[in-house]
C-alpha cells in the first residue's frame, strides 16, 4: 500500500482502505486528533498547517503564519501552533491557535483545495497580532514570497479602520521592507534605522560604468556603503567563493563593503554600529 505522505483523517483512511489500524499506529504520527502524517514526513510549518485544515474539515480557514506557509513565506517555526479562522463551534485541541474572525469572502481564498486568507489579509493579521519585531519579519517574509507591495498593505489597512491591533500595524508597516531576503536582513535593518543612522535602500543592483558588479542586501549609494548580512549559507564553498569575489568587485569599484554576523547582532551589535557609523561618516554622511 501507497505511503500517505501529506496530513490525512485517520477515520476516514481507514473507511476507504487507505490504511489499516496497524498500518495506523507503525507508521504514522498524531499531529491532532484523528489527524496523522507518515513518520517520515518532516512537520514543518506547512505540514501542520495542512493538518490543521484537515482537522476542521473544512469549518474555518487557515491564517496567520498556517496561511503564510502555505504562500511560501520561509523561516516559519514548524513546531509552532496552527492557526486557524473561524468562528464555527470549534474547541481546538493543544498545537492549533483559533481566531475567532469572520473574515470576509473577499479575503478568503483556495489554494489545492485549502480555504486560507489571501497574502494581504494574512500580512494584516500577523502585522497586528505579533509582537512587532517578529511581525515585520513576517511582514517582510510575505512581500518576498508573494509580491505583494508595502503600498498594497497601506491601502488595505486603510479599508480595517478601528480593527484591534491597527496602530501597531500602521507601526509594522512602516517598518517593513519589500527587500529583506531573511529575517536576519529585516533584523540587520531595524538595528541600523534603531541606531539612527539613516535607512539604506535595499536588494539594489551595483553597477560601475554600465558593468553589472553585484546585487547587495542593504546600501547608502549616495556614500557607496554597503551592508551584508553573512548568513550561515554563505560558508557553503562555491557561495562562499562568489560572495568573495563579488565583495572584491565592489570595494574594487569603490564601495565600502560591511559584513553582518548574527553573533554581532546579538552580542556585539553596539560595537557594530560604532563600525558602520565611522565608515558612514569618513563617507560624509551627517551621522
Amino acid at each position: 500500500m501507497t505511503a500517505l505522505l501529506v496530513p490525512f483523517r485517520g477515520a476516514a483512511a481507514l473507511d476507504r482502505g487507505l490504511v489499516s489500524r496497524r498500518g495506523l499506529r507503525r507508521h504514522y504520527v498524531r499531529l491532532y486528533p484523528d489527524t496523522y502524517v507518515h513518520r517520515d514526513v518532516e512537520v514543518d510549518a506547512r505540514t501542520r498547517a495542512l493538518a490543521a485544515w484537515h482537522w476542521c474539515g473544512g469549518r474555518g480557514v487557515l491564517a496567520g503564519a498556517s496561511a503564510a506557509a502555505l504562500w511560501g513565506a520561509r523561516w516559519i517555526d514548524g513546531a509552532a501552533p496552527g492557526v486557524l479562522a473561524s468562528t464555527a463551534h470549534l474547541r481546538p485541541p493543544p498545537g492549533i491557535t483559533l481566531w475567532r474572525d469572520d473574515v470576509p469572502a473577499d479575503e478568503v481564498t483556495t489554494r489545492s483545495g485549502v480555504r486560507l486568507t489571501t497574502p494581504l489579509r494574512t500580512a494584516f493579521d500577523l502585522g497586528r497580532r505579533l509582537d512587532h519585531d517578529p511581525a515585520v519579519e513576517s511582514v517582510d517574509a510575505l512581500y518576498h514570497a508573494t509580491r505583494i507591495t508595502r503600498d498594497e498593505l497601506v491601502a488595505f489597512t486603510a479599508q480595517h479602520p478601528g480593527e484591534r491591533g491597527i496602530v501597531q500595524l500602521r507601526n509594522v508597516i512602516d517598518d517593513s521592507d519589500e527587500g529583506a531576503e531573511s529575517p536576519w536582513e529585516t533584523r540587520t535593518r531595524l538595528a541600523l534605522v534603531r541606531a539612527g543612522l539613516p535607512r539604506p535602500d535595499t536588494q539594489v543592483t551595483i553597477r560601475d560604468a554600465g558593468r553589472f558588479v553585484g546585487r547587495v542586501d542593504m546600501v547608502w549609494e549616495r556614500w557607496r556603503v554597503v551592508v551584508e548580512y553573512d548568513g550561515d549559507h554563505h560558508f557553503e564553498p562555491e557561495q562562499r567563493n562568489r560572495d568573495v569575489e563579488r565583495w572584491n568587485a565592489l570595494e574594487a569599484a569603490g564601495w565600502r563593503v560591511i559584513r553582518v554576523k548574527a553573533r554581532q547582532l546579538l552580542y556585539g551589535r553596539q560595537t557594530l554600529i560604532a563600525q558602520i557609523t565611522r565608515v558612514l561618516r569618513a563617507a560624509g554622511a551627517p551621522v
